[in-house]
């Protein structure tokens, strides 16, 4: 999952605080390790890792996952979930998460979790049914809690998929028919579906949309891009939009934006890889006329899977 993301963990959290001294002798403050690690096997392949953010304040700037003593992925400090692939079927992994700090400082490990990835089954090509009767409640303002009815599969459900709209923001073992989706926004109307994936990643029909609202209040305007610009360039006779701009700053990573051009022209931009930290750019075709005027904003998919507030819109002249 991008995901998305979300891509959505837990918002009240504890954390052990660590301290070290620095390399000048100075004493500095080392990230504490992260708490509530969990890992589920996403399929035979997979393995779904999940921790609690540490305080605001830490100065986290990324997050290290481990299987075993080695390092096999990094994502960005507003990130608390990862699905870890090329695994082996049928293998037990440990898994344990760090923090680095803005300065490098690498904190201590969190404990060791493990999950056991299932056998791979031959010419796999039933996907289960889809999860029923599916509910939930909010519990609170920027939490909900999901439940629903086990999927059936000619092998074994090995994880639930949670998705709001279209977007993946969540993922529970198999033998879990129910979780709290946390990270959401206050006064915000949300749909759930859940779905169910066996060990061959045959994915089911999603179940019943269940449709939720969190209590309280949110203008949007904490979700929209900060620092816009927008100018053109000029390229083998073709005009170009370069347009720069810094993430909201938001509990979770995000990979999608869309952009708008003038009077409604829509394109979706979804980072191909892992997305850029902090200020991001892109740049795209408009044409070979020069002297058009183009107005042009955009938006970001939040890590709960909703659209937030359009940036300032900017209007860039071609050729100018």
């Amino acid at each position: 999952m991008r995901r998305v993301v979300v891509l959505v963990c837990a918002l009240l959290f504890t954390a052990s605080c660590g301290w070290g001294g620095a390399a000048d002798g100075d004493s500095a403050r080392l990230p504490g390790a992260p708490t509530g690690v969990t890992a589920a096997a996403g399929s035979a392949t997979s393995v779904h890792v999940m921790w609690n953010a540490l305080p605001a304040g830490s100065g986290v700037r990324v997050y290290e996952v481990y299987r075993g003593t080695t390092k096999v992925v990094e994502v960005p400090g507003s990130q608390h979930m990862v699905d870890v692939t090329r695994l082996r079927p049928s293998t037990m992994y440990a898994f344990t998460v760090r923090a680095r700090g803005d300065d490098g400082s690498l904190g201590p490990r969190s404990r060791a979790v493990r999950a056991t990835t299932p056998a791979v089954i031959a010419a796999d090509r039933a996907a289960p049914t889809r999860p029923v009767h599916p509910s939930g409640r909010a519990v609170g303002s920027r939490a909900v809690q999901l439940s629903w009815g086990a999927a059936k599969d000619d092998r074994a459900v090995v994880s639930y998929d949670i998705y709001q709209g279209g977007a993946k923001i969540h993922s529970v073992g198999g033998n879990q028919t129910a979780t709290v989706v946390t990270g959401l926004r206050p006064g915000t109307r949300y749909v759930f579906s859940v779905r169910a994936r066996d060990a061959a990643d045959n994915l089911s029909p999603a179940g019943a949309a269940v449709r939720l609202a969190t209590p309280g209040s949110d203008d949007g305007r904490n979700t929209a891009p900060t620092g816009f610009t927008a100018k053109s360039h000029e390229e083998s006779g073709a005009y170009y939009l370069d347009l720069a701009w810094d993430p909201p700053r938001l509990d979770g990573v995000i990979t999608e934006y869309q952009i708008r051009l003038d009077s409604g022209t829509t394109t979706s931009l979804v980072w191909g890889g892992t997305p850029p930290k902090g200020h991001s750019t892109y740049s795209f075709y408009v044409g070979r006329d020069h002297g058009v005027v183009h107005h042009v904003r955009l938006r970001a998919r939040l890590p709960d899977g909703t659209w937030g507030g359009w940036s300032a819109q900017r209007a860039v002249t071609t050729g100018a």
